[in-house]
């Protein structure tokens, strides 16, 4: 970091040596000519043991220099504005993760397209839970490598939608992908907060700390800044933090509980500051950090980031140590489950202490209405470890999942309930549970499914290979039409909407297929929303692409009827996305079994 702004200086130097040299330069320039080359040596020497004399410096004045470069970048700030915006305007900044080309995408994917469109697209897909093809094609698009949109939008309204969409689906890898990629700490500080912030929350202080060891910029943001500082000192760079912090005070940073702590971190101060600070997870951690008996018990009050460091750093009192008569503190901690900062089985363990009379449990159902609603749950909860008959335990555990839905607390009684329902057989549940069931079951998706072809079916043939690469462009060519030879002599033979969209992708790619065919279907007229046509019109695919993340929205590819699969198959071919096609037609296409 030191060396980084010796250079800056040298760089400054050498900037107003030059102006200096050029304007003496001018005033004789109608007498002689002059060579730009010929500089006096003795100035450059004399210019060199300065630099030198400079570096040579003992430790404290090397701070005071340091201090008085920043104070000069301080009061140069406007003209390194000009400069920046000089530049900017020559230079288009591009931000991302993917190469177009492996999507079949450009880098001017976004260049036609409407910002207010865009913003209402991007509004409605932040009120929806997508499924995991819809999130993938929006990782996509937002995510390749691009020029940004620039008609009714900003460079930073299009950063902040990129970012609100990562933080809504916390994939941690690929926020922190996307930065070690882009080093855009300055430019997109919220995101990186999030990202740290996480990192703290889990109490893994060393991924939070490692963001910075990819950093090659000064930090301006003030809350990462200090985190920056405290990992210096816990990696033991003590100097370089002490460099930072004083440079951050001389530009005027101020943080007295900051200070504290740090002062207490670099050892310059030996009694244990006792504050504990709520303001935001760093803070907390830095208050854990300096005191060797922090103690801490929550509050409803207490932020849900706090609950769940407490959680993972095992700072949360054990429920054994609770007692059954503190109903407030047991509230506090069905709040906690409910938010996942407490593990379900604890509190259900911390239910069986609960003290009930034979009757009471014999006639649970009845008993509730002279109970507390954290009693009530409690006794439920003991009926149905009692309870042998299925029918009567499902019917039980609709009760507790009601008390918790009651308090709003629902999702407090989650994991558990579907490990109730995962034992049970689906074909016993009556008519009158069965929405119960299945509302709350974990459907296990059949990840090991294996393609079964079926040559007497167009779609479900091998010729469905081709879209993996497997067929040269002759090959497919001819079985293509051997086939639909072979399908004019079946009268029985029927195309179906799958036939059609996958013989539509082959004429799609320019694989010829004889005219004579022609007639097996008709192209039927465009399914196709008038707004998404507009959009290939225009060549936006980037917008096209999240508008028909959209239309998949919560729904996986395999469950989507064939009407849409062919709308949105027929707007990729058209904007000639033929990679991420690909990879629809070999979900939607296959038997699986």
């Amino acid at each position: 970091f030191l060396m980084k702004i010796l250079r800056l200086l040298n760089n400054k130097k050498i900037f107003i040596f030059i102006l200096l040299y050029l304007s003496n330069s001018i005033s004789v320039a109608e007498d002689q000519p002059i060579d730009i080359w010929s500089i006096d040596k003795q100035k450059i020497e004399e210019n060199k043991a300065l630099e030198e004399q400079s570096i040579e410096t003992n430790d404290n004045n090397q701070k005071l220099f340091e201090s008085n470069i920043y104070k000069m970048q301080s009061q140069k700030k406007d003209i390194k504005i000009e400069l920046d915006q000089d530049l900017s305007s020559k230079e288009l900044k591009i931000f991302g993760i993917y190469d177009p080309e492996d999507y079949s995408l450009d880098i001017n994917m976004w260049i036609n397209s409407d910002g207010d469109q865009l913003k209402n697209l991007f509004n409605k897909l932040n009120r929806i839970k997508l499924s995991d093809d819809a999130v993938e094609l929006v990782e996509i698009s937002i995510l390749t490598n691009a020029y940004y949109p620039d008609k009714n939008i900003s460079e930073e309204e299009f950063l902040k939608f990129k970012s609100d969409w990562m933080i809504k689906n916390s994939d941690l890898d690929l926020i922190e992908e996307y930065f070690s990629k882009n080093q855009i700490i300055n430019i997109n500080p919220e995101l990186l907060v999030y990202l740290v912030n996480e990192y703290l929350s889990n109490y893994n202080v060393d991924k939070a700390c490692n963001i910075f060891s990819k950093n090659f910029e000064p930090i301006e943001n003030d809350y990462l800044s200090k985190l920056n500082i405290y990992c210096l000192i816990r990696s033991g760079k003590k100097d370089e933090a002490q460099l930072i912090y004083d440079l951050k005070k001389e530009l005027g940073f101020n943080d007295n509980y900051f200070e504290k702590k740090i002062n207490f971190l670099f050892g310059y101060e030996e009694e244990v500051d006792q504050e504990i600070s709520e303001k935001n997870i760093l803070d907390f951690h830095l208050a854990r950090e300096t005191n060797p008996d922090f103690v801490f018990e929550p509050k409803d009050s207490t932020k849900k980031i706090i609950w769940k460091y407490l959680s993972s750093s095992n700072l949360l009192a054990s429920f054994k140590e609770i007692e059954i008569s503190d109903l407030k503190k047991i509230s506090t901690i069905e709040t906690a489950v409910h938010n996942k900062n407490y593990p379900e089985k604890d509190l259900l363990e911390l239910y069986k202490r609960f003290q009930f009379d034979i009757n009471q449990l014999l006639d649970a159902k009845n008993s509730l209405t002279s109970l507390t609603n954290i009693e009530a749950r409690a006794l439920v909860y003991q009926k149905i470890l009692l309870e042998s008959e299925m029918i009567e335990k499902l019917k039980l555990l609709k009760i507790l999942k009601d008390l918790f839905k009651k308090d709003k607390i629902d999702n407090a009684f989650d994991v558990e309930l579907k490990k109730f329902l995962k034992e049970m057989d689906p074909l016993e549940i009556p008519d009158n549970l069965t929405s119960f069931y299945y509302t709350n079951i974990q459907i296990e998706k059949k990840v090991d499914q294996k393609i079964k072809f079926n040559n007497d079916i167009l779609h479900q043939s091998k010729l469905i290979n081709y879209f993996n690469g497997d067929y040269s462009k002759n090959k497919i060519e001819k079985d293509v039409n051997n086939f639909l030879k072979k399908i004019t002599k079946n009268k029985k033979y029927f195309l179906s909407k799958k036939d059609i969209i996958f013989l539509e992708s082959l004429r799609s790619d320019g694989i010829n297929i004889d005219k004579k065919y022609d007639n097996l279907y008709k192209i039927e007229p465009s399914e196709i929303p008038t707004d998404i046509q507009v959009m290939i019109n225009n060549n936006e695919k980037g917008a096209a692409l999240i508008r028909v993340a959209e239309v998949i929205g919560q729904d996986e590819l395999e469950r989507i009827d064939e009407d849409t699969i062919y709308f949105i198959i027929s707007t990729l071919n058209q904007l000639n996305i033929d990679i991420i096609r690909n990879k629809i037609l070999l979900k939607v296409l296959p038997l699986k079994v």
